[in-house]
């Protein structure tokens, strides 16, 4: 058992599996919002994911005793303007569905060739600790939006986001697959490393 716990900002559950997927083999227990059952809620109105993610992390971390993880992500669509962007969680309606977000990409983006339909996702990510930022970080991932939804797994709008290297969309491959080159893959990669240099100093020069 460590002592070393970190807070994911969100109630998303699809992200928090991912997140903790990723960071199993570090001592840390990994707990989400909805485990503290905390009722307050940090109005997102920030003009980035950056700015979202900072402020996830701060608001969160004002009450927690240890590390805060907060993060911000979506998917930017070219011929869109980079819609839905900080809007893809509730691009359709403040009450949005994955369902409803996704039809209503797929109705902007009719009759838009396959070549025009390039699209990547983004996911930032602030750790702090007691109100002090310790990292920022950033992963992405390009791809095109399909035609029509494909598979079955994730979450958002994995069925419609169509990445080449593996000629699936991210609901048609396994959690590790998409872990392994997602967009949240990339920032989690990343923030692994950070938190190795915290827990094992001497092994990370």
């Amino acid at each position: 058992m460590t002592d070393t716990k970190l807070l994911i900002a969100t109630t998303n559950q699809g992200k928090t599996k991912e997140i903790k997927a990723c960071l199993t083999e570090l001592p840390i227990d990994v707990i989400s919002l909805l485990e503290l059952n905390r009722r307050d809620t940090y109005k997102e109105e920030g003009l980035s994911f950056l700015e979202n993610a900072r402020g996830k992390s701060l608001f969160y971390g004002q009450e927690w005793k240890d590390l805060t993880l907060g993060e911000d992500s979506g998917l930017e669509i070219d011929c869109l303007h980079g819609a839905p962007g900080v809007l893809s969680a509730r691009f359709s309606d403040p009450g949005a569905t994955d369902e409803r977000n996704i039809q209503k990409v797929l109705r902007l983006m009719e009759g838009v060739p396959k070549e025009e339909r390039s699209a990547r996702f983004v996911s930032c990510m602030v750790l702090s600790r007691k109100g002090r930022i310790l990292v920022e970080i950033e992963g992405e991932a390009r791809g095109f939006i399909a035609f029509t939804q494909r598979g079955q797994s994730g979450f958002g709008y994995d069925p419609l986001f169509y990445y080449p290297p593996l000629d699936r969309t991210y609901a048609e491959l396994s959690q590790a697959e998409k872990n392994a080159i997602s967009h949240r893959g990339q920032a989690l990669k990343k923030l692994k490393l950070f938190l190795q240099t915290l827990f094992y100093p001497s092994h990370t020069r």
